[in-house]
């Protein structure tokens, strides 16, 4: 790996930080905030969060095992992926290399940011080498993204490839783990302190059924972590927010349940999917949802439109040809899709 400040954007290594009030105390416990312009009225929402979000982050090292200053916490997951390119790409001048198929985000963010985004081609199993990974890279390439388990192709990517590429390249590997939890390989998050170039994201958006509260985390070294905090926004992540997360973290084995049925209905939904005269094949998936290929995924998606049933339609992204993306559902949703689907002609 590069030192961290030849990665880094000259600019955002020598800024100075925006110091929110909340930022400046320390010590002592305060019973009277007078420091931050805030209503003195108001019923408990009156003043700031917590714009470290100390006690969610202390929560979130119980339950994920990761300290607390490996950890940002952010509005949803894209706020980190924003962050990165901010922190660490200059625009017109550096890119960044991602597998293809994988998570339009990454792409998004690299445009609204003017940065070059190299997609590399997944091969006929949606896997991807080291090696033509690292092919795509210059001296400009700052960070590789890699989703695993993979959006929307659902599989794991192989894991012996991301480590070769983690080792073998200079710059920052981005290793999205939004899926993890619904995946047999252990999360890489626990490899964080061999792999200092390593950043690895999670969010409560899918397992934890806390999608509508927009929160995502990233964990890696605390020194990553701290350019990030720089230049975050002072109050990124709001109170009602925070408070939700720590009640859901509050019971991991109720996820662990929800993990189970999810899994449970996944192989009986698939198993019945591929009995339809419209289904060609089922990808293997390792996430809450799987990837099929269709006889015709645009007609059968405005089918089910019809029927009230969203389903993605990824005809259009490449190896996706005439594929639609099912999320699992409900017990009950899946015998609605499959039902729907058995009438469709």
């Amino acid at each position: 790996m590069k030192p961290l400040k030849d990665l880094t954007r000259p600019n955002i290594w020598n800024l100075a930080p925006y110091s929110c009030a909340r930022n400046e105390f320390s010590g002592t416990t305060a019973t009277v905030f007078l420091d931050a312009n805030e209503n003195p009225y108001g019923g408990g929402y009156n003043r700031y969060p917590d714009p470290l979000q100390i006690e969610l982050k202390k929560k979130i090292e119980q339950v994920k095992g990761i300290p607390a200053n490996y950890t940002f916490v952010g509005n949803g997951s894209d706020e980190a992926i924003d962050l990165m390119y901010r922190c660490f790409c200059e625009p017109k001048e550096d890119n960044v290399v991602a597998i293809e198929p994988t998570y339009g985000m990454y792409k998004v963010c690299a445009d609204v940011n003017d940065v070059e985004y190299r997609p590399v081609l997944l091969d006929e199993h949606y896997q991807i080498t080291a090696e033509k990974l690292l092919a795509a890279c210059d001296t400009h390439t700052k960070i590789i993204w890699i989703c695993s388990p993979n959006n929307p192709t659902g599989n794991d990517i192989s894991r012996e490839e991301i480590i070769k590429v983690i080792d073998s390249f200079e710059g920052i590997v981005v290793v999205d783990e939004a899926y993890s939890d619904f995946s047999r390989q252990r999360p890489l998050r626990f490899e964080l302190p061999r792999h200092p170039n390593m950043v690895v994201l999670n969010t409560l958006s899918k397992a934890w059924a806390s999608a509508a509260i927009r929160l995502g985390m990233a964990f890696a070294a605390p020194a990553i972590i701290d350019i990030m905090n720089k230049v975050k926004y002072p109050y990124n992540v709001n109170l009602l927010s925070q408070q939700q997360a720590i009640h859901v973290l509050d019971d991991p084995f109720e996820v662990d349940r929800w993990i189970q049925m999810i899994l449970q209905e996944r192989a009986r939904t698939i198993e019945a999917f591929k009995q339809l005269n419209i289904c060609e094949e089922v990808f293997p998936t390792d996430a809450n949802f799987f990837l099929a290929r269709v006889t015709d995924a645009q007609k059968i998606y405005e089918y089910m439109v019809e029927k009230g049933i969203i389903l993605r339609n990824r005809t259009k992204v490449q190896l996706c040809f005439n594929c639609l993306r099912i999320t699992i559902g409900t017990r009950k949703e899946n015998n609605e899709l499959i039902g729907a689907l058995r009438t469709y002609q």
